[in-house]
């Protein structure tokens, strides 16, 4: 029997494609949107796609028809898009909407925003629970967006009842910024030494795409307004993720630590890089849906470095990746720099 139907914004993405699987899975109709309405080879025959550019005006109403028992969006940023969806909600039964931990700032008010900053690095309680204080709400930054869209919803209250996941750093297939791109492709040019900066010890709270899927799948039995952390159930350091990726490739890399914070040719420097360790509070996912991860993140590893190298395969990487080109920039890869680091310590040992 039909637990209703669901339908899933951002459809073909790196977190929608394993959602509407495992929406299907659990018995839901699902209606997969997405840009160009594609369809994921894993996907039940029966789930129905479209193709909606959620931007345009009037087209989400139109395609959403009489209306849906679960509203799944992957893809909403800002204020408009809370506006969107509360402007519905008569046809809306829930809604579950990811969201960030770019959203927390500490005590002194800083966050993701001012990190670059002299003395900026936030310093969060361990683990953060979502009552942990949150940036101002505008339209600056995407912290800032992305707590105003949580604020817009959240206000609509029992009109349309909405679980916010406030993700961490997303890895698996299909990740268009994939951190581990940072190992893996050193790996396959050879690289046997690597630098990392705070010794190694930087903990940004990774969560994968099949864990918000479970947490998405949890919040659609389970309508409530709520505001919810989503992360794996460890927190590795970053030298600890460099190991994981060197056994999954059956490789070994001389690790040299930085003892502080990288300079300004980025050597030591990495996706997970911070001087202060972000891991969620996954407690209240637990208590109010029940919540217990499918995966690990060393358990999840091989798939995501077997589709990494396949898609490094014949091409560059600002190719195969642009977003994270655009997020991390061509210093991310500076063997020339990070030679010279190296030549430097080991002139000093």
């Amino acid at each position: 029997m039909s637990k209703g139907h669901a339908w899933v914004l951002g459809a073909t993405g790196q977190i929608g494609r394993v959602a509407v699987r495992s929406l299907v899975e659990d018995g839901w109709e699902v209606t997969a949107a997405s840009l160009g309405g594609g369809r994921d080879d894993r996907w039940d025959t029966a789930v129905r796609t479209t193709a909606l550019d959620r931007n345009d005006e009037g087209a989400l109403a139109a395609a959403l028809g009489d209306g849906c028992d679960v509203l799944v969006d992957m893809v909403a940023y800002d204020a408009e898009h809370a506006r969107q969806l509360t402007g519905l909600a008569d046809r809306i039964g829930s809604a579950v909407v990811v969201s960030s931990g770019a959203v927390y700032e500490d005590d002194r008010g800083r966050s993701f925003d001012t990190q670059q900053e002299p003395d900026g690095a936030p310093r969060y309680p361990v683990p953060i629970p979502e009552s942990q204080r949150t940036v101002p709400a505008g339209d600056t930054t995407y912290g800032t967006r992305k707590i105003q869209l949580e604020q817009d919803l959240l206000a609509a209250g029992d009109a349309l009842p909405v679980t916010l996941l406030r993700a961490g750093a997303i890895h698996g297939k299909y990740c268009r910024s994939p951190r581990e791109l940072y190992f893996v492709k050193r790996l396959l040019d050879g690289r046997d030494r690597r630098v990392l900066a705070f010794g190694g010890e930087s903990r940004f709270h990774p969560v994968h795409a099949s864990n918000l899927a479970e947490l998405i799948r949890l919040a659609a039995l389970r309508p409530g307004s709520r505001v919810l952390n989503a992360g794996d159930p460890q927190a590795p350091t970053v030298a600890e993720i460099g190991e994981a990726v060197d056994a999954v490739l059956g490789r070994r890399t001389e690790t040299v630590l930085m003892a502080g914070p990288f300079g300004e040719d980025l050597v030591g420097a990495t996706p997970w890089s911070g001087a202060h360790p972000i891991v969620y509070d996954m407690t209240a996912a637990e208590r109010e849906l029940g919540y217990r991860p499918v995966t690990g993140y060393v358990e999840s590893l091989p798939e995501t470095v077997e589709w990494l190298a396949g898609r490094l395969a014949g091409q560059d990487w600002t190719e195969a990746f642009p977003a994270m080109l655009r997020a991390y920039g061509k210093k991310l890869f500076d063997y020339a720099a990070e030679d010279a680091w190296l030549a430097a310590y080991d002139r000093k040992g």
